[in-house]
Order: structure tokens, then sequence, then C-alpha cells
């Protein structure tokens, strides 16, 4: 098979990106007028278009990198062989994402005379909302008025619309005076012998009345709220170094990632967003399970992501964005097409993962952190989620959650596979709602079992042995309904007359990770899973290779998803199925190696791993960076660790297997609870592992989970 490297998702485009700004650059780092590039504030182009001109000539930039995830520098040639021998001037193109963009030009000369040199700096703004320029369909639209400002030296463009206050205010700073004329600055550059001189761009959102200001021009620095989390993040994620370079790469491209996605929100400025460039967002289930995924490396961003969607639970009933009290928030967006009411994502509900999730996150993150007056902060908007599950998200009272789109525009599935065309039946056709997937069930089961655990340490242990018993039968209802013997795995859901839909999917992985499988049929489970139809050699395809439906390019009819493989991988780790875990382990980090720095992107094909494939690609429209693709790499180490924390027992709780292919492993600084520890792993000639625990006020046990003990007479 070939070796591939450096595979790049949207290899024509850069990105560079803070908080809720992103720039889109060509790879030359140029704003060309072409979509999906220009600068995004709030998920509105505010400009568009940025074409420049150096005596007369295009600067042609030949090395462009982005610094830091939140700037950008680009070295350009000038000259055009007469007026300006070749190579005796540079332009240095350096740009800071914040609120705002802040864009320094610098010419640099080597000429042993003075240069004088014209610049033309060409501006547009469309204000076009961050899913139109993705798609290159326009929803909303208006004229663009252009004002200067001789005395301030400034340029403001301003949307013509009524209903939309929207405005760009772009001041210029350069050593000689600056014209506009023809929807372009003019400025003479002067540059001594042996010397440089700048033009300054600073571009200033003006949304409904308010000035979001440039940033600082700072490549290493915090630069605002997101890069402020960002640098949090950075001093407090634990390190992985092993001798296997692929997964210590993929981690270090993970946690740098996660570094560079916060939203930088008051309410819990950690939370990353769910992805570049689509996805600048709250996103409400992504944020959650991204958080949860990466424990490993530290708890800031759970314990922030918890309380921004607690920020946002709902409390109406509001039909056109499919709100209800107690229901949390799935998609909140800030672009002019969700403002003005195109669709509902201004502050959308549609989403009956999210209120399962928070649940069982609020419980993964006491038994991290043991931090109960977080918990206590948050035990109200537990009760609300689990009031709102209780009253609205069975619809006909069998015990099972089944789900409904109210919303004119809103989206058909709102379980984990939310594209519309995602839950099919074995012979492909489109299930309608309401519909009770599988996977919903079970994280209903985790949450009615976590919520038991914070509702007792709070003080509520009677509503506690409530939950575990509702729990518990939810178990034994669910195998009835669900479990497909002559297949081996569970239906896909429960369509709107009760019955089973037939279709072979990734969900029962999810299932495995949540508990709610019987041990004496998950080692089937598992193995088929791991079938050559399920199995791409990469990861866990979304639906079985053999379906009618199966399409590898899909979004969710057959594609894989590393976010799955994270949570995939804790499953088969509960029930100790090692054998299937390494394939997993291996393929996904084989995949990531594929890629630029080890980058996962949100969506790999589904297509096989074979010497027909040396690369799987990827959905047309993943993003990358990805938070979840990113907090996979994590839950795939600690899946292999199968470390479960105890913090308020002071305790970690581990049963390690490392492949042949990973021989070892260090982690530096996983912090449970109040202390921080330091592991070293190592897998022996026998294919033994053992682990050695660095650190105080923590005791590391060795022991193998319930479910893994219970299902080794029936062998995974």
């Amino acid at each position: 098979m070939s070796r591939v490297r450096n595979l790049r998702v949207r290899p024509d485009l850069l990105y560079v990106a803070s908080g809720w700004s992103t720039l889109v650059t060509d790879v030359r780092g140029r704003i060309t007028g072409t979509d999906p590039q220009g600068f995004f504030a709030r998920n509105t182009r505010v400009l568009s278009a940025e074409r420049l001109t150096v005596g007369g000539r295009e600067p042609v930039p030949f090395s462009t990198a982005n610094v830091q995830g939140h700037a950008q520098l680009s070295y350009a040639e000038l000259g055009d062989g007469e007026a300006l021998p070749s190579r005796a001037a540079y332009l240095l193109m350096e740009r800071f994402v914040g609120e705002g963009l802040r864009t320094r030009l610098t010419v640099v000369s080597y000429a042993q005379q003075p240069l004088t040199l014209p610049m033309r700096i060409h501006l547009a703004a469309d204000f076009a909302d961050t899913s139109e320029a993705e798609t290159g369909r326009r929803l909303q639209f208006g004229d663009v008025d252009a004002s200067w400002d001789p005395g301030e030296q400034e340029l403001l463009l301003t949307y013509l619309r009524d209903d939309l206050d929207r405005a760009v205010a772009i001041r210029v700073r350069a050593e000689a005076p600056v014209r506009y004329a023809d929807d372009a600055l003019a400025v003479e550059v002067t540059v001594p012998p042996g010397g440089s001189s700048r033009v300054e761009l600073v571009v200033e959102p003006v949304f409904d009345g308010q000035r979001l200001a440039a940033p600082p021009p700072s490549f290493t620095g915090p630069v605002d709220a997101a890069t402020a989390a960002g640098a949090r993040l950075a001093r407090e994620l634990t390190r992985l170094s092993s001798t296997n370079f692929d997964v210590t790469a993929a981690w270090r491209c993970a946690v740098d990632d996660l570094t560079v996605l916060p939203l930088g929100e008051p309410a819990g400025p950690t939370a990353p967003m769910a992805g570049l460039p689509i996805y600048q967002e709250i996103f409400g289930r992504d944020t959650m399970t991204a958080s949860w995924q990466a424990l490993l490396a530290g708890p800031t961003m759970l314990a922030d992501s918890l309380r921004l969607n607690a920020r946002h639970v709902g409390r109406r009933i509001d039909d056109g964005s499919d709100e209800e009290p107690g229901k949390p928030l799935h998609e909140a967006r800030l672009g002019p097409v969700s403002v003005l009411g195109l669709n509902p994502f201004s502050h959308y509900h549609g989403d009956w993962s999210t209120a399962p999730d928070f649940l069982v996150f609020l419980g993964q993150y006491f038994a991290w952190t043991g931090d109960l007056d977080t918990v206590r902060d948050l035990l109200p908007t537990a009760r609300r989620v689990l009031d709102w599950i209780d009253r609205y998200a069975d619809l006909d009272g069998d015990g099972f959650l089944e789900y409904h789109c109210r919303a004119r525009s809103g989206l058909k599935n709102q379980g984990w596979k939310d594209s519309d065309t995602a839950i099919v039946d074995e012979h492909g056709r489109v299930v309608p709602n309401p519909i009770a997937t599988s996977e919903l069930q079970a994280y209903w089961y985790a949450a009615l079992r976590h919520a038991a655990v914070v509702f007792t340490a709070t003080g509520h242990p009677a509503l506690g042995a409530t939950l575990l018993a509702r729990a518990r039968a939810l178990r034994r209802r669910f195998h009835r309904a669900y479990w497909m013997p002559d297949a081996g795995c569970y239906a896909m859901a429960l369509g709107p007359d009760k019955q089973q839909v037939r279709s072979v999917n990734s969900n029962d992985g999810h299932l495995l990770a949540t508990g709610i499988v019987p041990t004496r049929v998950a080692p089937l489970v598992a193995r088929r899973l791991l079938a050559p139809d399920m199995f791409s050699g990469w990861g866990v395809r979304t639906l079985s290779a053999a379906h009618p439906a199966y399409n590898p390019f899909s979004y969710h009819r057959g594609s894989v998803w590393p976010v799955e493989a994270g949570t995939i991988g804790v499953g088969l780790a509960r029930y100790g199925c090692w054998a299937q875990l390494h394939r997993l382990a291996e393929g996904m980090f084989a995949a990531a190696a594929l890629f630029e720095e080890h980058r996962l992107p949100e969506v790999l094909s589904g297509l096989p791993r074979d010497d027909a494939h040396p690369h799987p690609g990827v959905y047309p429209n993943s993003c990358s960076p990805q938070a979840w693709s990113a907090s996979s790499v994590i839950m795939l180490i600690q899946a292999l660790l199968a470390l479960r924390p105890a913090a308020p027992l002071r305790t970690i709780v581990v049963d390690p297997h490392l492949p042949e292919w990973l021989p070892d492993l260090r982690l530096e600084g996983v912090r449970v609870g109040r202390a921080t520890v330091d592991l070293t792993v190592r897998r022996g000639r026998g294919g033994r592992t053992s682990i050695r625990a660095r650190g105080d006020r923590i005791a590391v046990v060795r022991r193998p989970t319930v479910q893994a003990m219970a299902a080794r007479r029936h062998r995974c």
C-alpha cells in the first residue's frame, strides 16, 4: 500500500480563527473575492475582498503560514524586473484575528536607493452569512454604502437593510496621506535604502451600534477572551509522549486544536465551538461531547461547557425553534440568515440527545473532579432537564425517547445522526417521524445512572434510588425491544409504528459505551461492529456497506466519524473487547497520520482501507479542525488504559492493555480531583501492560471493569 502524508481538508484555503471570528484566505494569504474567502465576525462576512497592488503589480506571496491559530504571516516578492529590481523589496503581510481584524503591510527594502511605490487596496464587504459563503447561495441581499472620512482616515461600509444593523469600519494607518476613490484606498509608500514602511488596516465590525475592536498585533500573547481562554487551556492540558510517533503527533495536534477552538463566551470561556468553518457557534451537544471526551487532558472545558449549556436551557414553548421548558440548546448562530429568521438557528433547540448528555456529563465531571460546588450550581439545570425529559421527550409514554420536529425549517432527525436521510430502514427508505433511535435510549440510561450519583452526592438519596431503579427497568425494556438476535446487533431505531428499523449501523458502539448492553451479548455486538461491512479499516462506518442506502461520502449513511471512534473505544474497553479496540485505535491513528499535522477531520469517507484506496478521502464539506475529532484522540488513549476516575474517593482505576504497535505511553499532568499524577505505561514482551504512577494524594488501582470481568466467559 502506498504511503500517504499531509492530506489537507479544503486544500485551497487557510483558516485563522478566534472566538466568533474567522479569516478565510487562499493558500497564499489573499482574500480574492471568491467564496468562501473573507473575514467573518459573528457568522457575518464583513470583508469579502481585499486586492492589493504595489507599484502597479500584485505582490506574489511565496511563503504563507498560520501562527498560533489566531494569526497569519505571509512573505511576498515585489518587483517588475525594470523599475524595481527583482528581490530588491519584499512585502510582509501580518494578520491578527480577534473580534476584529488587524492587517499590517510592511514593505522591506534591500535596494541601495530610496523606493517610492504606489499602493492600492481594493476592499469590499457583502455581509453574507457564513452558510451563504460556504454554499455560494445567497438567501438575503442588500446594497452596501461606502463613506470615507479623510480626517479619521476611515472607510465605513454599511449594509443597507432596515431589518439588519451591520457595518464595518476600516481605519488606515500610514506614514503618508491616504486617499479613497474607485472602491480602493491609495497611498504612496516611501521606503529608505535598507529600511521599511508600513501600512496598517484596522477592520472593526459594527453590529447593532457596537463596535468590535481589532486585536493588538501579537503572534504569541492573548488578544481577546477566546485566545486568553486558549492560553489557559494550553497551560493545563495533559502532555503525552510515546515511541509511537503517530500517536504522539495526533495527541499534540488534538490538544493544540482544542486550545484554538474556545468561543470565549462569558458563561464558559473555554467551551469550544464545534468546528471550522461551518460550526463556529454555540453547539450544545458537540461542545459538551468534545469536552467530555477530552477529560483525560483536563476538566476545565467540560466545566465551562456545562455552564454555557445551563445558560441556554429552554424557557417556553416555541414551535418555530423547537423550544420547550427545560430543553437544552442545540445551536445558536449569529449570522444574518439566522437573525432574519430565514432559518431557526438563532436559538434552536431541535435535538433530543443534548438533554441526557447534560446529565451524563455532569456525572462524569463529578467523577473526574469531585467538585461539589460546581455540581450544586448546576443542579437546578439538571432538575429542569430531567423534567423536560419526563414531560416532553417520551411522546407516547412507552418508556422510550422518541423525537419529532415542530419547526418549519428545523431538523427532521434529532438524535446523534441528525441529517435528514440518516435514519433509513433495511430497504433504504427514509423513516418518518416520530423515531426512537437506539442511542437515545442508551444516553437516557446513562443519564439516569449519572444523575442518581449526582443527586445522591448532593443530599437527595431518595431521588437517586428512584433514578437507579428507572435505569434498571429501561435496560431490560430496551434489550427486549431493540435486540435483533439473527443479526447479532441492535436495531437502529423504533419507527412510528414501534417496529424495529433493522439497519446495521454504528449506534451499537454508543450502546456499549453507556453499559446498557447485557454482558452476554456484548462480544457479539463488538464483533459485529468490526465486521468487514462495518469497519472500513480506518474506523466504524455509520451504516453498513451492505445496506442499500450505503454511500461512503454521505454524512451519516456509511461515512466514518472520528468522534464515534472515541465513544466506541470506551465501550469496547468497558466490556474488555481488547482485540476490537486495538483494531479500531490502530485504524484511527493511521488515519490521523495521513493528514497534515495528524489532524483528524470531521468526517472520513467509508471507503475500505486497501490497495485501491491508499487514503479514504473525506466528506466533501468536512470541518477541520473539529473539536470532537480532536477529543476522540484523547478518549481513545483513555480507552486503551480503561481509566476510570473516582475523584471523591481519591482514586483512579485502570486496566491498561496496549497493543503491539503502541509499546509505551507517558502521560504527564493527569488531573483527578485536586491531585495531579503522571502515568507511565509499558507493554512487556509477553503482551502484559504495566503501569507506574507518580503523584500524591491519589491511589491508582489496577482492576478490570465489572462488565469486562462478567464478559470474559463470553469472549470478545
